[in-house]
């Protein structure tokens, strides 16, 4: 059974802990099984991308990635 948090989607995020200590950012997916969070424009990751029909071109696109929902904080207001 998955544990339930106090942080959904939508929520402002405080990161208190790794890279991005510090940054606040909306929550843009909970994935409660895991224990994490993607937050918006934290933990970014460049991810390489090959051309498709939505994407001609391909290249390189940054990527927010999951972090523990252990290292942020909801902010209240």
């Amino acid at each position: 059974m998955a544990i339930k948090y106090k942080i959904k989607k939508g929520d402002t995020v405080k990161i208190i802990a790794g890279d991005d200590k510090g940054k606040t950012g909306e929550v843009l997916q909970v994935m409660p099984k895991k224990g994490q969070v993607v937050v918006k424009g934290c933990k970014l990751a460049k991810k390489a991308v090959k051309p498709s029909d939505k994407n001609p071109e391909g290249g390189f696109i940054n990527k927010e990635m999951p972090i523990d929902i252990s290292n942020v904080a909801k902010v209240e207001g």
